[in-house]
């Protein structure tokens, strides 16, 4: 484990050193930050800070990308949402990924591990130093907030492994040991699930409900992501009054305008429970913006982030899910691994193989969601205040990436500057909003579904219907319809249907926010929704028209296998693991 104590040299001068007594000699070195020197308050408040700071991804030795809070990589272009983007050549780690041809050699997995256990042993060091009977000028009560907001941490940083590869070694403070570098490897063929609850329970029963600084832990943040770790085990009946309490009791709600969560003028707003603070112009090079994410602009300088790289571009698919039939409702079906769905049999018109100089004029007669045009940018639709967004310019190789690019971490050309860093107009202070009350509210709708109550599931999954019906739209020009699901529709439609548009609407409300391969890999379907995913998006489409283009090819014959519902452990880290000449972590199956 990495530790966050810095050793520098001391230089002084021998020159008359004969006439100095030993006391001369007695000297700490500069530059280290000793546990003597961190057991106090201050200290501990410095190390708490560096273990919160790496909630961005940025800052474990790694690019940043591997390990960035939004996941775009492993939440995102490995699912359905998502595409690469830019160009065939560039990172082709990401493009292995993208095909499901996972190496456990990949360095964006060895970097999202290294980022993990980095996290972990940050927090260990405080909640070791903080329970120090050396640390004397705290009260017991400041200790225990402490070691919540570390333990609440500690959860995340194993949260994300344990999404990420199901079996992985849980390191607390007490395995860990600083004087010993083989004291953190241990297996990883336990379940470490009742760690991670065990971790947020203790943070949500000893956190305050609101914290003066932005970006700490609350107790509604700790029941939120309890409440997720039972969510992501079927732990139904568990999760559900965690989530209702933080519905009734935390004084959160829904916001009226959905863009209003990606936005940086709306940062920690009403509906936000826990976010990822960004910041820039604050002295740094812009690593303390969404730096992780520095790739994910459209590749025009004049467009936001001024030029590169192009990456994470939104796929056909996902922009066919927003389509709405003459009723306001998705076109799915009552199968709920979307086999029955008939939103990607025709597909939304669009500027592939369209030159940006050439005439195009979009058909804005179809019915859409709103939240699609908040979600993805496409060309003659309104881009937030930059104007239509113009097409293939705006597009590093469009033949290769498609024609859409992504939306929501976007910054107002009128608050380029007061948004962005000095020097990078692509490290932005838009935050990540990890918890917001339409988690909760979709959460519950599945638990109620899971549970029977589909009356009560179908009436949340209608609160957001509604907040999309009746708020803003990106562009008045553009046919959008979305309405709730007339009263019994569930009841009427049965289980299947009623858990594939609770499925369907948790992808609507966060595309392109790093969670859907994760969704999909818990509900069960994974295999079967990307396996279609990959056919359906490598052979030419069709538009209503009946014009074809070309989709993304180099999908045709990629095949997502069983195993690939969870990535492969690091090949490093499993040499590195090795103790008494045999490695301690066990790969995952099919690796």
């Amino acid at each position: 484990m990495k530790k966050i104590f810095l050793l520098l040299l001391a230089a002084g001068s021998l020159a008359g050193l004969h006439s100095c007594s030993k006391s001369f000699f007695d000297v700490q070195p500069q530059g280290r930050a000793s546990i003597e020197q961190l057991s106090n308050k201050n200290g501990v408040s410095a190390l708490l800070i560096g273990a919160y700071s790496l909630l961005d991804g940025v800052g474990a030795g790694n690019t940043g990308r591997q390990s960035t809070i939004s996941n775009y990589v492993f939440g995102g272009i490995a699912s359905d949402d998502a595409v690469k983007g830019t160009d065939a050549g560039d990172q082709p780690e990401q493009s292995f990924i993208e095909q499901y041809n996972w190496l456990a050699d990949n360095s964006y997995f060895l970097g999202k591990f290294q980022h993990s256990y980095d996290g972990v042993a940050r927090c260990n060091e405080v909640i070791q130093i903080v329970n120090s009977a050396a640390v004397v000028d705290m009260t017991a009560a400041e200790k225990t907030q402490v070691i919540a907001e570390a333990r609440f941490l500690r959860g995340h940083y194993h949260f994300e492994a344990k999404k990420m590869w199901n079996m992985v070694p849980f390191i607390d403070e007490k395995t860990y040991d600083r004087n010993d570098p083989n004291s953190t490897k241990i297996p990883n063929t336990a379940d470490i699930w009742k760690d991670i609850e065990a971790d947020f329970d203790f943070a949500a029963k000893n956190l305050p409900a609101t914290q003066a600084q932005k970006g700490r832990a609350t107790q509604w943040a700790a029941k939120a992501y309890l409440a997720k770790a039972y969510v992501f085990q079927k732990k139904w009946a568990a999760a559900k009054p965690l989530l209702e309490d933080i519905l009734t009791n935390s004084g959160k709600k829904l916001v009226a305008n959905y863009h209003d969560n990606y936005r940086s003028a709306t940062n920690n707003n009403v509906e936000s429970i826990f976010e990822v603070e960004f910041s820039v112009n604050d002295g740094t090079t812009g690593n303390n913006g969404n730096a992780g994410d520095n790739l994910n602009w459209p590749y025009s300088s004049t467009a936001p982030g001024r030029g590169c790289c192009g990456f994470y571009q939104p796929s056909q698919n996902l922009v066919n899910a927003f389509k709405t039939d003459a009723s306001g409702l998705p076109l799915i079906g009552a199968a709920s691994d979307g086999s029955l769905d008939t939103y990607n049999k025709v597909d939304l018109p669009n500027d592939q193989g369209i030159a940006a100089n050439a005439a195009f004029t979009l058909d804005k007669t179809i019915p859409v969601d709103p939240r699609l045009d908040w979600t993805v940018g496409r060309r003659g639709v309104s881009f937030l205040d930059w104007g239509p967004m113009p097409g293939a310019s705006w597009i590093r190789d469009q033949a290769y990436a498609g024609p859409y690019t992504g939306k929501k971490w976007m910054y107002y050309l009128a608050e380029e500057n007061s948004s962005t860093h000095a020097t990078s107009k692509r490290s932005v202070n838009n935050n990540y909003r990890l918890f917001k009350v339409s988690h909760i509210i979709l959460w519950l709708a599945e638990c109620e579904m899971e549970l029977g109550n589909l009356t009560v599931a179908e009436n949340y999954v209608n609160l957001i219907r509604n907040r999309a019906k009746n708020g803003s739209v990106q562009d008045a020009t553009v046919t959008y319809k979305v309405e709730p699901y007339p009263a019994g529709t569930f009841l009427a439609k049965g289980t299947e249907f009623a858990r594939n548009a609770v499925h369907m609407e948790t992808r609507l409300e966060f595309a392109m926010e790093g969670h859907r391969f994760f969704d999909l890999v818990r509900w069960g379907v994974a295999e079967k929704v990307l396996n279609k995913y990959a056919q359906e998006e490598s052979v030419p489409g069709t538009e209503p028209s009946g014009r074809t283009f070309n989709k993304r090819t180099y999908m045709a014959g990629k095949v997502f296998a069983a195993k690939n519902n969870y990535y492969p452990l690091p090949q490093d880290e499993i040499l590195n693991s090795q103790k008494n000449g045999k490695p301690t972590l066990v790969q995952n199956p099919g690796y």
